[in-house]
């Protein structure tokens, strides 16, 4: 027996209109084929029997369908990831990159790195430059690392947890207002693509805008031959060679032979620990290392015993020392080393909280190649584009997937293939990523994160937002750690960035423990304060928090977003 809709709104943020509209647009839709929309909470949801927390409210819906039919947490995150590479597709898509973390329910931890990949035969001296278009697509990942999720652990069939996404694709479903906002700010390049003008504009050439029915016949098309035949079908078959007909034409570097040797990888699981809790997510092409480092930064550090203002300046100057050092990650022995409490201390060193500093060369902004690595003024300048989604599910056996996917910039490479359907991402060099060797995978700031307290899953979470991606993250754990806020209010508390030789960028939306007094504080240190009221600008986190005590999940969805988290409201066959 279902319950009627309920709406929950977290304390110290007023619920925005936009939210409202998607709330609207999501109730006055089938979004299953002849089932009505669950009841469901904007923001927060509780439940035992599972729990999913998206980016989109018909992603979270999907994954929810499954875990209540019986799936796990590995059928529901496939089933909500393909569906949201439909409803949100300027972010992400099947022809983007993917990063997995899984915690299985005896406790063992799994990665799977599905990042797009420099073909072999790609040399960044000789290939065509742009900052968006043909040379900008690489072997996409996706596809491999949801169908290897789902074999590896899941328990449904690829045809039962795709059903939602064909049907959304197939019948359509309502552009919601920032999704509709995202794909208008992109028009004009999209349209100088015709697949991309075919599937993202209007005949008329206007782009979609909010409450219109967004039809994908021709993605849905795509999806079944996926659904039916595997990776097989998309990696070394009929798609694929849809794919490399275009990029042959078009002078891309994709070739059937890079197609057929990319593999979703064994991501390599790096561990930490803060304040008691223990922290596991993925490192390189990943950046769980960057999120750990600033994290036993912190640790060094008496955060508890600082003021707000203080403790703002000593996060923000944390994240800007791991930043710097996302350069050093790369070989697989370097891990142990970013990872380390000494090496947290030795860069702990050079924060200062009270007075303003200049940056030290530390482990110095580099990366392979000898290219730097973007400063936060650089990063910052991305922001208003956006890019990538989060999602996080579990199951009632303890199962948890934290899965993050993306095209990169907004709506990627801005190509999509005649027939076929999608976006691909942006890879290549010469945009906004540095040159990549051949068979190299694009770095990236996607930082899934898991973290436990004496072998109990406590959070499993991520973020959306490139740059800002680890600073959501280590954001949110100190607010739920040292400071002890309940974590949806963890999530909304406001969140900085930098002030480290460098403004302080801080969040100036209201919540828990916020004044307008702190920026004065931090001002009143000399330090430069960048003050951001955008929506969304530091990330946006999307997580599940378990209670042992109880067996409840908590799921939260990010209040800058139009996400929500739904819990199971029954398992397969029972209430």
């Amino acid at each position: 027996m279902r319950m009627e809709p309920t709406v929950f709104i977290l304390p110290g943020r007023p619920l925005r209109p936009v939210v409202c509209l998607a709330v609207s647009l999501f109730l006055s839709i089938d979004p299953l084929g002849g089932q009505k929309p669950p009841p469901f909470q904007l923001q927060v949801d509780y439940s035992p029997h599972g729990m999913v927390a998206a980016a989109q409210p018909l992603a979270t819906w999907a994954g929810v369908q499954i875990l209540e039919d019986g799936g796990n947490a590995a059928d529901a995150a496939v089933a909500a990831a393909f569906a949201i590479a439909v409803v949100e597709p300027s972010m992400n898509s099947i022809g983007g990159r993917t990063q997995i973390l899984i915690r299985l329910p005896g406790g063992g931890v799994r990665g799977i790195d599905a990042t797009t990949q420099a073909p072999w035969s790609y040399h960044a001296e000789t290939a065509p430059t742009g900052n968006y278009g043909y040379p900008q697509i690489g072997v996409p990942g996706a596809v491999a690392g949801l169908t290897r999720l789902l074999e590896e652990h899941g328990t449904f069939s690829l045809g039962r947890v795709m059903a939602p996404a064909i049907h959304l694709a197939e019948e359509g479903f309502r552009v919601l207002p920032a999704e509709a906002a995202r794909q208008a700010s992109q028009a004009t390049q999209v349209a100088e693509f015709d697949g991309s003008r075919e599937y993202f504009l209007k005949p008329d050439g206007s782009p979609y805008e909010a409450g219109d029915l967004l039809a994908q016949p021709v993605l849905a098309n795509t999806l079944r031959k996926i659904a039916a035949e595997g990776a097989e079908v998309f990696y070394r078959g009929e798609i694929a060679r849809a794919m490399v007909a275009d990029m042959e034409a078009h002078g891309a570097a994709v070739t059937l032979e890079s197609l057929d040797q990319y593999r979703a990888e064994d991501a390599l699981v790096v561990r930490g620990s803060y304040r008691g809790y223990e922290l596991v997510g993925t490192y390189v092409p990943a950046a769980g290392a960057q999120t750990i480092e600033a994290l036993h930064i912190l640790e060094t550090l008496d955060l508890r015993g600082m003021s707000v203002a203080e403790r703002a300046v000593a996060v923000g100057q944390a994240l800007t020392l791991a930043a710097q050092d996302w350069g050093l990650q790369g070989p697989p022995e370097m891990a142990a080393k970013i990872t380390s409490k000494a090496w947290a201390a030795e860069r702990a060193a050079e924060i200062s909280v009270g007075s303003p500093v200049v940056v030290g060369t530390g482990g110095g902004p580099r990366v392979a190649g000898g290219a730097p690595h973007p400063d936060l003024e650089s990063v910052w300048e991305q922001l208003p584009k956006g890019n990538t989604t989060h999602l996080s599910t579990a199951d009632s056996d303890g199962m948890m997937v934290a899965l993050t996917q993306t095209l990169g910039p907004l709506m990627g490479s801005k190509v999509a293939t005649p027939g076929l359907g999608f976006l691909y991402a942006s890879t290549l060099g010469g945009g906004y990523l540095r040159p990549m060797a051949p068979g190299e995978r694009a770095a990236t700031n996607i930082s899934p994160l898991l973290v436990l307290k004496d072998g109990e899953p406590v959070l499993i979470l991520g973020a959306a937002g490139g740059g800002m991606i680890p600073v959501a993250i280590v954001n949110a754990i100190v607010h739920f750690v040292d400071e002890g806020l309940p974590f949806p209010e963890a999530v909304t508390a406001p969140r900085v960035a930098g002030g480290l030789g460098g403004p302080l960028a801080m969040e100036t939306h209201t919540g828990p423990g916020w004044s307008p007094s702190i920026v004065e504080e931090v001002r009143a240190m000399g330090i430069e304060v960048r003050e951001v009221d955008r929506t969304g600008a530091f990330g946006r986190i999307h997580g599940i928090r378990y209670f042992s005590g109880t067996g409840q999940w908590e799921g939260v969805a990010d209040p800058d977003w139009e996400g929500t988290a739904l819990g199971a409201r029954q398992k397969a066959g029972g209430s």
